[in-house]
């Protein structure tokens, strides 16, 4: 701007000089009252130069300084905006958010916040293309926007997350109700992009203010706990925050914290459930199951820990640890004893799996025909390719297979044929109600037929009571685990039982739990 100024001085100038200097000869001259001048010609000329070259500067910076104004204004709006969507980025939206928030307040409305995030997305873009996703997102933003009441502020705050932000009357949540059920229902239909069906949905987090609850980085948090909510309920739908939300939200973070810190702790220990012959009532083996010895709540359950471990990614971790533990115990007992050990399906998506239990085996030197590996249908279900290789791997080193939870999944036949099982586990959701519905014993009766007609032993999980242990026993189950037997035990336990029963060397029992062992005997 002060360039144009300068250039503009300059042009004025310059014709200021050729008014002062060459006006009066000029008009001399040309009532034909005497010859011009030589000198004074060249200064006219000189003069008319400067002046043409200053309007031509003048005019220069005039265009270059708008070029600038436009430029500036286009990075102001992209510095405000979604380059994708056209919505408010996440600043803008905080920005305005705090402003709006202070309006309603003082007009005596409440604020909802509508935080939406897209189902499934990653897969829309692994198994379409990028553009697709983008596309989908724009979409997405378009049913936003059209489902959005007067005056709010929607915005992308990042990736597949969006926000919608407004006012409503005190007393009417069916409004905002009405907005979220709207896009659930839109965004969960098939959407057709470019020639693509796109299947997804959106998981959406409702928050309103409140006393202690006016911020719009307050209303952030209590939305963003309400959608994870909605993903954890089964996706594509809405919950509002409620103060359990949040409850159960710092209660989970305080077991992965303790998880992170126990697990390297050997915090994290083997349990045994006994798996008892049916027709001689002979102890075969045991299946390790996983305890959580906490250090001031003593011992979790696994069904605190495992979600979290396996949304983590620490369940590996967890898993190979406990397994050491449990191959270094097993390796003591009788030969003819098994150990079952249940893997995640994460683990079995890893290629290295096979290579890194071989390694266990070698490192504690528990035999590999005496290890029965669990898998479950849904695990298969994820990656059949790689599924097939670990299996194989496995198989090779002399591990059994067994398929765990049979008839759960949706093609247990198919799953029997692809890949080399050694046993067939059926269910506890089966198990516990024979007798008690019919349904349970005709699908235990068809799974117990099935296998014997493939040549695969049974085990029927959940026996609890005797009437149940007799029922198996007239279907031809082989084998059998559950409470009925006895409850999981711990190490000590175990080499109490195996010990009575000549199941243990004797050497065994001055082992590190030899005081707790003598404990047992004395109680028993």
């Amino acid at each position: 701007m002060r360039r144009d100024v300068v250039a503009g001085a300059i042009t004025l100038a310059g014709a200021a000089m050729l008014v002062a200097t060459a006006g009066p000869a000029m008009f001399t001259a040309m009532r034909g009252f005497g010859p011009v001048d030589g000198t004074l010609a060249v200064s006219v000329i000189l003069n008319v130069a400067l002046v043409l070259f200053s309007w031509r500067l003048h005019v220069s910076l005039r265009d270059e300084t708008g070029r600038r104004k436009a430029a500036e204004e286009r990075i102001c709006l992209l510095t405000r905006q979604d380059a994708l969507t056209g919505l408010a980025n996440r600043q803008t939206f905080l920005e305005d958010a705090a402003r709006l928030l202070r309006r309603s307040s003082r007009r005596g409305r409440k604020t909802a916040l509508l935080l939406l995030d897209l189902d499934h997305f990653k897969t829309v873009n692994e198994v379409n293309s990028h553009a697709i996703g983008d596309a989908t997102l724009q979409l997405t933003a378009d049913h936003i926007q059209a489902a959005a009441p007067a005056g709010a502020l929607a915005a992308r705050l990042g990736a597949d997350e969006f926000a919608l932000l407004f006012s409503y009357e005190d007393g009417r949540p069916d409004l905002v109700d009405a907005v979220a059920e709207r896009l659930v229902g839109e965004l969960g239909q098939r959407l057709d992009i470019a020639g693509a069906a796109i299947h997804t949905g959106a998981s959406i987090g409702l928050a309103k203010s409140e006393p202690g609850c006016d911020l719009i980085e307050q209303l952030l948090r209590r939305a963003d706990i309400a959608m994870y909510a909605s993903k954890n309920a089964g996706r594509n739908r809405y919950h509002w925050f409620d103060e359990s939300m949040e409850r159960e939200l710092n209660m989970r973070n305080a077991i992965e914290s303790g998880m992170r810190d126990g697990i390297p702790l050997g915090q994290f220990i083997p349990y045994y459930e006994q798996q008892i012959d049916l027709a001689s009532g002979k102890l075969h083996g045991f299946e390790m199951l996983a305890r959580w010895e906490h250090p001031t709540r003593g011992i979790i359950p696994p069904d605190i820990f495992i979600p979290i471990a396996e949304e983590t990614g620490m369940i590996a971790d967890l898993s190979m640890s406990v397994m050491r533990q449990a191959f270094e115990e097993a390796k003591n007992w009788d030969a003819s004893l098994t150990l079952s050990v249940n893997i995640a399906p994460s683990q079995l998506r890893d290629p290295w799996f096979a290579h890194k239990i071989v390694k266990l085996l070698v490192e504690t030197g528990f035999p590999a025909n005496r290890l029965e590996i669990e898998i479950t249908e849904s695990a298969l279900a994820d990656n059949m390719g790689v599924a097939q290789s670990v299996v194989g791997s496995l198989k090779n080193q002399g591990i059994r297979l067994a398929l765990d939870d049979f008839g759960t999944g949706y093609s247990s036949l198919s799953n029997l044929r692809a890949l080399p099982f050694d046993r067939v586990k059926i269910d506890r959701s089966f198990v516990t109600s024979l007798g008690s519905d019919a349904e349970s014993t005709a699908v235990v009766n068809a799974i117990t037929r099935l296998s014997d007609s493939l040549g695969l032993p049974v085990t029927a999980e959940g026996v609890e009571t005797p009437e149940i242990e007799a029922k198996l026993k007239t279907l031809g189950c082989y084998q059998g685990q559950g409470w009925h037997f006895g409850k999981p035990m711990d190490v000590g336990q175990v080499r109490v039982l195996l010990a009575e029963r000549n199941l243990l060397p004797v050497k065994h029992l001055a082992a590190p739990a030899g005081e707790r062992i003598r404990e047992l005997r004395k109680a028993s």
